[in-house]
């Protein structure tokens, strides 16, 4: 079993940062891509960024700019550093990586999220 869990969500005012953290753990034998989606209310899951083992790395173009997707390979950590916070950015964020264990090649999981709230 793999488990992702997400800290560093929490409210903000317009034009200010945070960064998210999300450590995997478990039975891993590899993660290949690791990303973060977010959910606003009402609203479907959308991918903000992701990050492969490599560096390369991907943005939805609402955060295109203003958002840093990172990861430490060498603790199955990935990390987002969100500047210029707009409360449109307001939303569930949730940590995502493709992980190779011994009994699944390529599984997605994801975490339980965090919540994210962008207000004066």
């Amino acid at each position: 079993q793999v488990q992702l869990v997400e800290s560093g969500g929490g409210l903000v005012q317009p034009g200010g940062s945070l960064r998210l953290s999300c450590a995997a753990s478990g039975r891993i034998l590899s993660i290949n891509a690791m990303g973060w989606y977010r959910q606003a209310a009402g609203k479907g899951r959308e991918l903000v960024a992701s990050i492969t083992p490599g560096g390369n790395t991907n943005y939805g173009d609402a955060v295109k700019g203003r958002f840093t997707i990172s990861r430490d390979n060498a603790v199955n950590t990935v990390y987002l550093r969100m500047n210029s916070l707009k409360p449109e950015d307001t939303a569930v964020y949730y940590c995502n990586a493709e992980v190779d264990t011994s009994l699944y090649y390529g599984m997605n999981y994801f975490g339980k999220g965090t919540l994210v709230t962008v207000s004066s």
